[in-house]
């Protein structure tokens, strides 16, 4: 079986957040919803609370932007 990059959605008290997404990317997203819940053995209902755990994960992963970081925090 494949392993997803995201794991358990947290539910998490929401913000309201307006955005447009293209529609291939609105497919894309739902697929992987199907995929992971598929994985999980719990349907993701709504898509879209995707968005944050993969914007947190690639933030978390991002090499280069940990050494941006890394360098404001030593200079602050």
């Amino acid at each position: 079986m494949v392993r997803l990059k995201l794991g358990p959605i947290v539910d998490d008290k929401p913000v309201k957040v307006a955005i447009e997404l293209p529609a291939q990317l609105h497919r894309d997203l739902k697929a992987y919803a199907d995929a992971l819940g598929t994985e999980q053995g719990v349907p993701i209902a709504d898509p879209i609370k995707l968005i944050v755990p993969m914007l947190e994960r690639f933030i978390a992963t991002d090499r280069g932007f940990s050494k941006v970081r890394q360098r404001a925090r030593s200079r602050g």
